[in-house]
């Protein structure tokens, strides 16, 4: 079971997209940019490779399912 405090990608999604509303409601002052700018790259990072770990592990069940059926 995930810890509380274990990034998740819907945790990771929703911080991603409170950045951006702020980002685009000019929410975010000079001084905070570049720290926030950063968490955006980190998190967009994360949700990538968990997409493509998933995909991987999809198309791994997939196969095998076809597997068995031949």
């Amino acid at each position: 079971m995930a810890k509380k405090n274990e990034l998740t990608y819907a945790k990771a999604l929703d911080e991603l997209n409170a950045l951006v509303k702020d980002l685009e409601n000019d929410q975010i002052n000079v001084d905070e940019l570049s720290e926030k700018v950063k968490r955006a790259a980190v998190l967009l990072n994360f949700c990538q490779v968990r997409l493509r770990s998933t995909e991987e592990e999809v198309r791994n069940i997939m196969d095998n399912m076809q597997g068995k059926e031949e």
